[in-house]
């Protein structure tokens, strides 16, 4: 009796030059019968991009930089890999026919064209950009139903808490907490490197202190917005999307040791966490495979060499990023539209050296205060909102530059 064949599942990775996508590709590498690389997508790292298509031999990788597509396409002469750039060929890669698996792991607002495109083909979309939901979660989320996509959450705590759910809830069954017992969401985060720095010298912190992450490897926005835990105020705006929830339903939970991911509370008093070493291959592996588990080359927690883990509650003095991001998960979808945008000014005129550590806070909170807090439906009215939010962050930035 002959056994067919099986094909492997074909992915794009949005953000492959990033940690995220390095760590995929390292993922399927390990399970390549599983899976195989069909299109990377990038910015302009043309060196690490260079490389990934020797290694994968993907049939696309699109560059959203031209010149850098240009560039790209002189080194890859004579490799059957087509070279193409820009937004549009970067949707049109993640809704191809061909593709089972998007990744999407671009940082930033410009990761959201490309991943609605996605979900609007209908494929397993892999979530590791925050900012779609951010900016769009209602939008978002109704496209994913209405076009039967898949959708599962790669940040380590989103991912930790959805294993943490009952089934029902997984397989959007059943989106309501109360008929499965669920009394909350316990978001954790490190703390990131100032946890324990006298909050008096925060003014006075470098890009490079903002950058030096304790616990993570990641690119130098999300180490600026885990410093100021923006990142995790981010996290915050996107469990209530993912997991149809409230702000009162997310708690967050300081925990540095980085082991446990995230929780969930049950209404018995019981609490399921989700625990493993500090490696987004662990997620990623989860999400390439759900609901089956291959190797992630991670390496189990070994607990006889495991230290005291350690809770506190945030202290919004040091992280006044999170607070203003609850805030704005709270008062609805234009205001963490606004933050997103604001943010991702603030931080990398920072990263330029154009304003101070704590300065990113000010932009933020005064564009959110001056922003009109009017309803946002459609993607055209998302991206106006964030237009107007970047134009008035950058004013703001000029003005506090020193």
């Amino acid at each position: 009796m002959s056994v067919a064949k099986s094909i492997a599942e074909q992915v794009v990775i949005l953000g492959s030059s990033g940690s995220i996508g390095t760590s995929t590709l390292d993922v399927i590498s390990r399970n390549k019968e599983r899976f195989n690389v069909f299109a990377l997508v990038a910015g302009k790292n043309v060196d690490v991009v260079h490389q990934q298509v020797l290694l994968h031999t993907p049939k696309y990788v699109v560059m959203h930089d031209e010149p850098a597509a240009l560039s790209l396409k002189e080194r890859l002469q004579g490799v059957d890999t087509e070279v193409l750039s820009g937004t549009q060929a970067m949707c049109d890669v993640s809704a191809h026919s061909d593709v089972d698996i998007v990744m999407s792991a671009i940082v930033g607002a410009a990761g959201l064209l490309p991943t609605l495109a996605a979900v609007e083909a209908g494929k397993k979309v892999l979530l590791a950009n925050k900012e779609s939901l951010v900016m769009s979660g209602k939008l978002f989320m109704d496209k994913v139903k209405r076009h039967g996509a898949t959708l599962l959450p790669i940040d380590s705590e989103h991912n930790a808490i959805f294993q943490c759910m009952p089934r029902q809830m997984q397989q959007g069954i059943q989106t309501n907490f109360a008929p499965l017992g669920i009394r909350k969401i316990l978001l954790t985060g490190s703390g990131g490197p100032f946890l324990n720095r006298d909050i008096n010298t925060l003014d006075d912190v470098t890009v490079a202190e903002a950058v030096a992450h304790p616990n993570w490897s990641m690119g130098q926005k999300i180490s600026v917005d885990s410093a100021t835990m923006m990142n995790k105020g981010l996290e915050f705006i996107e469990a209530k999307w993912l997991f149809d929830c409230q702000a009162d339903d997310i708690e967050v939970v300081i925990h540095p040791q980085s082991m446990i991911h995230s929780m969930v509370q049950y209404q018995d008093g019981s609490v399921i966490a989700q625990m493993g070493q500090p490696d987004m291959r662990t997620p990623i592996a989860y999400g390439l495979a759900y609901p089956e588990r291959i190797d992630a080359g991670v390496k189990p927690l070994d607990f006889s060499d495991m230290k005291d883990f350690t809770f506190t509650e945030p202290d919004y003095a040091r992280y006044p990023n999170l607070k203003l991001a609850i805030e704005a998960c709270r008062l609805g979808q234009a205001a963490t539209t606004t933050l997103n945008a604001a943010n991702e000014v603030s931080v990398a005129a920072f990263l330029k050296k154009q304003i101070g550590f704590m300065d990113i806070f000010k932009v933020n909170e005064q564009v959110l205060s001056m922003s009109a807090q009017r309803d946002v439906n459609s993607l055209d009215e998302i991206m106006d909102a964030d237009s107007a939010a970047r134009r008035c962050a950058n004013e703001l930035v000029m003005r506090q530059m020193r």
